[in-house]
């Protein structure tokens, strides 16, 4: 019994170790050039030599190098253009998310793998359509984040070098003045670009999965077009709401304090900005890194938002396909027995052919889960009433989507943070005006 309960847990153990490695690149792997970029920015932690270059590349770049510019190179007694009164709160809000964005990101893939965090191991469950999509939507990705990151990364560019070409005889330097200006501006750039890249890595690879969800919704829209029974249907999407909550319990996390962190950000930026003694200074020369730092957590948050909001639409816009879905059948069936109501049913799909060819603008804005087009007759033909109204209660009260800790990110959730931000940003300014008079 010991020698077959020791065999029985080392096979299992095996075949463990088999499911959680990580897959070799080779010519066919979709992943490759993806887990390249991972290896040039120093975030691929496959083996031992890895993880520690990882983690010190991430020390030297979010932490050493914003606290050496920020105490070392702060220059309080330059001119006023080069001062940097916002310098602490640009480094502490970038450095900050950076740092959950790392964390995250090497939780992730230390704990589920690339392949499995982006869900290709489940790829083969799909479709021709979702398989292909999504392998596009992938190699986009990378381009995704270059047009994020170059633009802030090109601005940043021209205030550095502006900044140490003015100011390189009046800071700290080591040997040559002009060789230390300008490894120091080197070291910040670096330093910018490293962490604005990995806070939208990891926001566009959420970005990512939530395509993936909306391309598996599409496919699903389509079951309601052919003959399928109400089992299949069910079990689809079940499927898909387990893979939902999957992707909710894994980042509601770093949504949420990515959440925190920028609303913290944001308050703190508009409390200094807004001092008696800072309003009358304030100009590009000192507000404009800060500007920058604003727009890039701003976007990054905007892009989880937004991801999240619209695949929790998508889900909720099933409810609506099925109860059109169970509509269509139930007034076919009805026109069936009866002869004038069946010849107002043609003229009623008459009608309605005449307004969906005179609203071309409409049509291209619908797709396979929110559109206003009728479902044909054989979509539903085997299936009984009953069934079909089972099907349509339970969508109704099996609203699923991308959710927080029970809160679900939908556009009512949106309007409530919007709303909640909007009046402790107003209850500031009133603090601070009074301040001020």
């Amino acid at each position: 019994m010991a020698d077959e309960s020791g065999s029985r847990d080392a096979l299992l153990a095996d075949r463990r170790n088999k499911m959680f490695q990580r897959c070799v690149s080779h010519a066919h792997d979709e992943l490759k050039s993806f887990r390249s970029y991972l290896r040039w920015m120093c975030v691929d932690q496959s083996n031992v030599g890895r993880l520690c270059l990882s983690w010190g590349v991430f020390v030297v770049f979010t932490i050493v190098v914003p606290a050496v510019s920020h105490f070392v190179f702060a220059c309080s007694f330059c001119d006023g253009m080069h001062k940097r009164p916002y310098d602490s709160v640009v480094q502490l809000s970038l450095s900050g998310l950076a740092t959950l964005s790392f964390v995250c990101l090497s939780t992730f893939v230390r704990k589920f793998g690339l392949k499995r965090f982006l869900f290709f191991d489940k790829l083969y469950d799909e479709s021709e359509t979702v398989r292909k999509g999504y392998t596009a939507q992938l190699d986009r990705s990378l381009k995704v984040v270059c047009c994020f990151v170059i633009p802030s990364f090109v601005a940043e560019s021209i205030y550095k070098i502006w900044w140490y070409a003015s100011e390189a005889s009046q800071i700290p330097y080591v040997g040559n003045v002009y060789a230390s200006a300008a490894m120091a501006c080197l070291m910040e750039l670096f330093s910018w670009l490293y962490r604005t890249t990995v806070i939208f890595l990891v926001c566009v690879l959420f970005r990512l999965i939530c395509y993936l969800q909306i391309l598996r919704l599409q496919d699903f829209a389509t079951m309601f077009e052919v003959d399928s029974d109400v089992g299949s249907v069910l079990s689809e999407h079940l499927r898909i709401r387990r893979h939902l909550k999957i992707i909710s319990h894994r980042c509601r996390d770093f949504i949420l304090w990515t959440l925190i962190l920028v609303t913290g950000s944001q308050f703190a930026l508009l409390l200094i900005t807004t001092k008696s003694s800072a309003i009358s200074s304030l100009d590009v020369y000192r507000g404009g890194e800060l500007l920058l730092c604003s727009i890039t957590l701003n976007t990054g948050l905007l892009i989880l938002l937004r991801s999240a909001t619209k695949i929790t639409h998508k889900v909720q816009a099933v409810t609506c396909l099925a109860a059109k879905w169970h509509v269509c059948a139930t007034l076919d069936s009805f026109d069936a027995t009866t002869a004038q109501i069946a010849s107002n049913g043609r003229m009623f799909r008459r009608e309605s052919n005449k307004d969906d060819e005179s609203e071309d603008e409409a049509e291209d804005e619908e797709d396979e889960l929110d559109n206003s087009k009728l479902i044909p007759s054989y979509a539903y033909s085997t299936i009984s009433f009953q069934k079909r109204q089972a099907l349509v209660t339970y969508f109704e009260n099996n609203r699923a989507g991308i959710t927080i800790y029970g809160f679900t990110l939908d556009r009512t959730t949106l309007h409530m943070l919007f709303m909640i931000e909007f009046s402790l940003v107003l209850w500031l300014l009133g603090k601070t005006v009074n301040g001020i008079s």
